[in-house]
């Protein structure tokens, strides 16, 4: 992975998008009577799983880079206690319901047997020149019932091809068909618009549409994930923080092939825009540790649970996807320090959110126009409350676009947030007071409003 944006110089061909964009996140033309976009099944699945784990391996797990050059011997990668089901295992338990895998980085090894290249683990010794972590990962993630996603980087700094452009574009297509047809379904195919080769470097035009248009026609099911996604975009940068204010639509002639750069780019991918004419949601993209790779050094650099707790709200809380990296060791498990951070994140979670002090409160909804509602729930009995989840129905569009939240304290409304956007999840959290109900005014709506979801915990 590395910087996305550092890596984003390539020349990218950007012919004919509309065709490999398939339906996904189009608007609903014609008859329609709200012709705004709606999400996919696919892209609606997508969102609701919230957590996503990465897995930054191969090559550089071996040789404590963050990029490898292509020159790095497969006889390094011999992971000698690989267990996916460890991977598996620990993110289900960490309430992960996917995971992505660095099936080829930059540096071009494959962790698949692939016909296109001798530099994969075939020329390993893993499993004795047997091995394929790709069928290990796919069968681990179908025993712990977890969705599958492969991370195809374009950039190839090993393979001749390389900077012939309709020769490589060849080889690239041939590497995702190879993992898009023999692994069964995948759930998520992910690129980037790495082409770090510089302006002296290799020049290679990357056929986004033909890869697009395959990825649709060998996984129809499957969201594909870019700068300019189809289906799904990046966040913008990999911090772990979505925009206070997010969009799930977007105007794709802004960000219209992944590598692009400049204010209004990086804008739209951080917040979305709000007169967008496609459904395209946010995956924020972050590491639990300093770099993407494994790397001894930092055994105790890890983020803490609280930190990880903070990501999520940061990410999941402002209408977002979280995709955290968590980089196998050499021996091709997953560190115990990393665990005991997701798991610790798990707790915190499942403790926040326990208590729900709004089950059973009397609730209401009440339109003033196609602009403006007021949403209001009463509880029980007077109750401590430290966080409030807002929930659109996105499945019916993203509308709301101002809100104030107020809590009812002492017979008064007093304010506790001011906000934009909702869409798929909004979190608040505050300091824990004696409320007796809650209140949101919407105060701006691109769609007439409809009833949303409004739960307090305490």
């Amino acid at each position: 992975m590395g910087s996305l944006a550092a890596a984003s110089a390539g020349i990218i061909a950007a012919r004919s998008l509309a065709e490999a964009r398939g339906d996904a996140g189009h608007v609903r033309g014609g008859t329609q009577p709200n012709p705004r976009p709606r999400p996919s099944p696919s892209q609606l699945l997508w969102q609701r799983d919230e957590l996503a784990l990465f897995l930054h391996f191969g090559v550089n797990t071996f040789t404590d880079r963050e990029w490898g050059d292509g020159t790095e011997s497969p006889t390094i990668f011999n992971p000698s206690a690989f267990d996916a089901r460890q991977w598996a295992r620990t993110a289900r338990a960490a309430g992960f319901k996917a995971m992505i895998l660095t099936a080829k980085h930059h540096d071009g090894f494959c962790l698949w047997p692939t016909a296109t290249t001798r530099h994969s683990v075939a020329s390993s010794p893993f499993r004795g020149g047997r091995g394929d972590v790709v069928r290990e990962f796919v069968d681990a993630c179908a025993a712990e019932g977890l969705r599958a996603g492969v991370y195809l980087s374009p950039w190839d700094r090993n393979h001749p091809t390389y900077g012939d452009s309709a020769a490589y574009n060849d080889v690239y297509a041939a590497q995702l068909t190879e993992l898009l047809t023999q692994y069964g379904p995948i759930h998520e195919v992910w690129h980037d618009g790495a082409n770090g080769e510089g302006p002296n470097g290799k020049r290679q035009e990357y056929d986004w549409p033909r890869v697009w248009a395959l990825v649709k026609r060998l996984q129809p099911d499957a969201v594909i994930f870019s700068d300019a996604g189809p289906d799904v975009r990046w966040i913008g940068n990999e911090i772990g923080s979505a925009g206070e204010t997010n969009w799930s639509t977007v105007r794709p002639e802004i960000v219209p092939v992944p590598g692009l750069s400049g204010d209004e780019v990086m804008r739209s991918l951080q917040q979305g825009d709000r007169d967008g004419s496609v459904w395209r949601p946010g995956e924020t993209d972050v590491s639990i540790r300093p770099g993407w790779f494994y790397h001894p050094a930092e055994d105790a650099r890890v983020r803490s649970p609280e930190n990880l707790e903070q990501l999520y709200f940061s990410s999941v809380g402002r209408n977002s996807k979280l995709l955290l990296n968590v980089p196998p060791t050499r021996r091709g498990l997953l560190h115990d320090a990393d665990v005991r951070s997701l798991l610790g994140m798990r707790a915190r979670l499942d403790a926040r959110f326990a208590n729900e002090v709004s089950a059973g409160a009397a609730r209401s909804f009440t339109s003033g126009d196609s602009r403006h509602a007021v949403a209001e729930l009463r509880f029980r009995e007077p109750s401590m409350v430290h966080t409030v989840d807002l929930a659109e129905e996105i499945s019916e569009g993203q509308r709301v676009a101002q809100f104030t939240l107020e809590g009812l304290d002492d017979g008064s409304w007093q304010p506790l947030h001011r906000g934009s956007t909702i869409g798929y999840r909004r979190l608040i959290a505050f300091d824990s007071r004696r409320l007796a109900g809650l209140r949101l005014r919407i105060e701006d709506a691109i769609e007439p409003p409809i009833p949303l979801r409004m739960r307090a915990f305490g």
